[in-house]
């Protein structure tokens, strides 16, 4: 593969609201810089479903999916020195930055101000569409794979890759742990992470649920508390109650509830990202100096601390293993809230 781009198999969307098919896609050739990647397995989030259904806005097709993607080096170029032939390895929601403004220089390449290069749906520097993880291998630089701890399964370990790093960053970044109280709305393929890893780091963990059904399942994670957002009475119940509140979902919420819900300084931050727009009153956050925010994915080295921590800790994500030719299929069901918690796509079956 060193000396010409090849072709590769791989499911992709060939237009919007169109069922994924086999295919082959291009892969460049390997750089100086760059590690050939065989894929061993490739999570679902729902921004693929967003995304290969135009919903966040205009797409690029045919477009491969995935940007939570494990695999094993299958070749290095070079000029390579942070792996070899044979490490177990992964990518996530990005390929490449700028590498020289500011946020790149500070580790945060997730907001690079020229505009990350995305795994998928993206342009690369050489001007060409990137393909995700919806195939059998993929090269990337050395500088945006990171190294996945022997501590972790492949299979679990893909969806870290995204839904991992998506609340482990700001988890950190507003300091969840002991002492803090916590309440991760939605209990899906990022809340369930979310609850894990908040209680890995100490908190005092909440669900925050349309109902009860998964009640079971969010304490067995590791939350200490479950509620259901279809009772009012939860919303006057725990009025005042919380340090941080992330949202997971990707529908619109009724933010000026939810921020009844914080402590003065509180901050509720948004991690699902809906597609349509959302209303606030903006006395929500004026009383209690209530902060709103959001937050994306993490920087590399973030990505490769949480990686580490999750191994420390044990954790990975609940999956259903799937093959190839239910994807389609797993989209339906994600859309649904069918999933407990992570589709994994086994990769030899493309």
């Amino acid at each position: 593969m060193t000396e010409q781009i090849t072709t590769v198999s791989a499911y992709a969307a060939p237009a919007p609201e169109a069922p994924l098919e086999r295919t082959t896609v291009p892969r460049r050739a390997v750089g100086e810089f760059d590690v050939l990647i065989d894929i061993k397995y490739a999570g679902i989030c729902h921004s693929d479903i967003h995304q290969a259904r135009d919903g966040w806005g205009e797409g690029i097709y045919p477009m491969v999916p995935g940007h939570e993607i494990a695999g094993v080096v299958a070749e290095v170029g070079p000029g390579v020195t942070k792996f070899t032939v044979g490490d177990r390895v992964g990518v996530g929601c990005m390929v490449d930055s700028c590498r020289e403004c500011e946020n790149c220089k500070a580790g945060l390449e997730q907001y690079c101000a020229q505009g990350n290069v995305q795994t998928y749906n993206g342009i690369g520097k050489d001007g060409e569409p990137t393909y995700g993880g919806y195939s059998t291998h993929i090269v990337v630089d050395e500088a945006y794979t990171l190294r996945i701890p022997d501590g972790l399964s492949l299979d679990v370990a893909a969806p870290l890759l995204c839904a991992g790093i998506t609340t482990y960053s700001p988890l950190a970044h507003w300091h969840a742990g002991p002492g803090k109280k916590v309440a991760i709305v939605g209990l899906g393929g990022l809340g369930h992470m979310a609850v894990k890893i908040a209680h890995a780091m100490g908190a005092e963990v909440t669900v925050l649920s349309q109902t009860l059904r998964k009640k079971d399942d969010g304490l067995k994670l590791g939350a200490d508390h479950y509620y259901a957002t279809s009772d009012d009475a939860t919303f006057e119940q725990l009025a005042g109650s919380f340090d941080l509140i992330l949202s997971t979902v990707s529908a619109p919420l009724p933010l000026d509830k939810y921020l009844g819900l914080l402590r003065t300084d509180g901050a509720f931050v948004n991690v699902g990202a809906p597609e349509e727009p959302v209303s606030l009153n903006l006395f929500s956050v004026i009383a209690g100096r209530k902060t709103l925010a959001g937050s994306g994915i993490g920087g590399i080295q973030e990505t490769q601390e949480m990686l580490d921590f999750c191994a420390a800790h044990g954790l990975g994500a609940e999956i259903e293993l799937i093959r190839a030719d239910q994807i389609n299929e797993a989209y339906e069901r994600v859309l649904a809230s069918d999933v407990r918690y992570r589709f994994v796509i086994d990769t030899a079956t493309i």
